[in-house]
């Protein structure tokens, strides 16, 4: 059966054009391109693209003093800054392969995932590394550069950033090799489709994370899928300069993404795949202008739309809803924002609609994992071709299957079962993980672990992490349509479903509730209002009040540990 498209987006190409380029090529064109357009504004500071790729080369070239080679990993462990854009481009030009460190890992993760990639280098922030420094020496890891969030600020400035730099002990500084190298100008031989761009590590929310690899092919794919989405784009590469045309029997007039003159405000976080392909290098690519935090605070969050007249952002959910529930967010304008995406996490109806109120554009939904690079599947960009509930269409190149868990059979339309993934963005495997990558690839489809079905138009519905599926009585309850039901109470701000182990029933549906700030309610009339509204096997037998429903950097509820209270 082939690829569904009913639904596709009308003058948009079936299939896209998808040059052999390293991924940092997407910062050279763009450098060359528009040099003097501000790349990163960075709490008051700004780089141009031409600076931004100066730096980084000048970066390469220090990397290559120490003795990187084509095909070391090289750890990038910070938080979002410029200095993180220099290290990963830096990086990749000199054929080095990304792992990104989440400054939020443990020591003990800290240390599994520096010796599972054998990474070399680790660039960390003078903040973080403390805490992870004594597992270093266990590790393979050579050398340790740090760098400071003060580095970015300059003399005038600092009555206003009170944020001192820490001295780090045993470690490079990054800003003086810096200054001492000249930029890198020549040129590391990649086979873009075998030479691995990122090991990208899996959450780990069941357990130790496993090194994803993907290919220079596989980022710069992604990036050309997604980026082109929002208006039917392609790339073409001719003379040396990468251009993008869209379709000629498409409305100009109806443009969503104007190549160099958006603005896109970056709070998700680099260290994770949606970050490093949809907020990085789709955004370099488009000769988007970064307005970069280093972490969310939905009254900065919101402040920024406005100050900048941003014009795209995006996230999880758990991004979106602390914004809609601030006391003042009806008394700002932000009809700027064009275009607005939610992945990692089921996006609530509430919270769409609200959204959609809001701006001028539209509100997409979309669904991928890091075994796919970053994404799959995305709801078209229109609104008035949004499937309320749903992630949407399989983007170009991009097909999904449903498949019966246990047989692997094809199941029917709109008929339950495991979701698989075929495109060029799927991953290689998992690294030095044989046995775990036989497990999940098969003749090329990925099977992703999670639960849904198509409907009649080809648009995919997530019901649910198949590990997360409630098995009450032997009927199998999926904790996202409780979810859903919980938030539409006025007083629930997040909310989670999980089974409790239970020995006569095998697991009961319980939910951990966070209420809006100031709000009451009774759990028995929490209950009250949502089991009514499913079917009696699916009803909540239990509600518990948090002050915070723990998530990922990512946006993804941990539900490990929830579940740990009942262990």
């Amino acid at each position: 059966m082939g690829k569904n498209f009913k639904a596709w987006p009308k003058h948009w190409p079936k299939t896209l054009d998808y040059p052999e380029l390293p991924v940092y090529e997407f910062l050279d064109q763009t450098a060359a391109r528009v040099p003097n357009r501000v790349a990163i504004i960075f709490g008051g500071m700004e780089l141009t693209y031409q600076e931004l790729k100066d730096l980084s080369d000048r970066f390469a070239s220090a990397l290559l003093d120490m003795g990187v080679q084509k095909g070391d990993r090289v750890a990038i462990n910070l938080i979002n800054c410029p200095q993180f854009a220099i290290a990963y481009y830096a990086a990749l030009r000199i054929g080095g392969v990304f792992t990104p460190l989440s400054p939020m890992l443990s020591p003990p993760e800290a240390k599994h995932q520096l010796c599972d990639s054998g990474a070399k280098i680790l660039i960390s922030l003078d903040l973080i590394y403390p805490g992870i420094q004594p597992v270093i020496s266990e590790t393979s890891v050579e050398k340790v550069i740090t760098t400071s969030i003060a580095d970015c600020y300059n003399a005038l400035i600092q009555p206003l950033k009170p944020l001192g730099k820490i001295d780090v002990p045993d470690t490079l500084d990054m800003v003086p090799l810096l200054a001492k190298y000249e930029p890198y100008t020549g040129k590391v031989d990649i086979d873009v489709k075998k030479d691995l761009a990122h090991i990208a590590y899996t959450g780990g929310t069941t357990g130790l994370s496993k090194g994803v690899m993907l290919t220079h092919y596989n980022v710069f794919t992604n990036c050309l899928q997604f980026g082109g989405w929002p208006d039917g784009t392609h790339a073409e590469y001719k003379d040396g300069k990468l251009t993008t045309l869209f379709p000629p029997e498409a409305d100009p007039e109806s443009r969503i993404s104007v190549q160099d003159k958006e603005t896109a405000l970056v709070v998700v976080p680099w260290f994770h795949a949606m970050g490093t392909v949809g907020y990085l290098n789709m955004q370099i690519s488009s000769g988007t202008t970064m307005v970069v935090f280093p972490r969310f605070e939905a009254q900065e969050y919101i402040d920024g739309i406005a100050k900048y007249n941003v014009t795209i952002l995006g996230g999880a959910p758990q991004l979106f809803i602390p914004l809609i529930n601030l006391s003042n967010f009806d008394d700002y304008d932000l009809t700027s924002v064009k275009y607005a995406a939610s992945g990692a996490a089921p996006l609530p109806g509430a919270v769409m609609g609200k959204l959609l109120d809001a701006f001028s554009g539209t509100v997409v939904e979309a669904y991928g994992l890091t075994e796919c690079t970053m994404g799959a599947t995305s709801n078209p960009p229109r609104r008035e071709n949004i499937r309320l509930g749903s992630v949407g269409l399989p983007v170009f190149d991009t097909d999904v299957q449903i498949v019966n868990v246990a047989s692997g059979e094809v199941v029917s339309v709109g008929e339950e079962g495991e979701i698989c993934i075929k495109g060029p963005q799927v991953m290689q495997g998992y690294w030095n993980r044989p046995d775990a990558t036989a497990e999940v690839l098969k003749d090329g489809w990925l099977r992703t672990g999670d639960i849904g079905r198509l409907d009649e138009d080809g648009f995919v519905f997530i019901t649910d992490r198949l590990k997360d599926m409630i098995i009450y009585k032997g009927y199998n309850v999926y904790p996202r349509e409780l979810e859903e039901v919980i938030f539409t109470h006025p007083a629930v701000e997040q909310c989670a479903v999980i089974g409790k182990p239970d020995d006569t029933v095998g697991e009961s549906p319980i939910a951990f509730v966070k209420l809006v700030d100031g709000a009451s309610v009774e759990a028995a009339e929490l209950m009250e209002f949502t089991n009514p509204k499913v079917a009696a096997y699916k009803k909540v037998r239990e509600i518990i009040f948090v002050d915070e429903i723990p998530v990922s950097g990512a946006g993804k509820v941990l539900k490990r540990e929830l579940r740990k209270q009942f262990e």
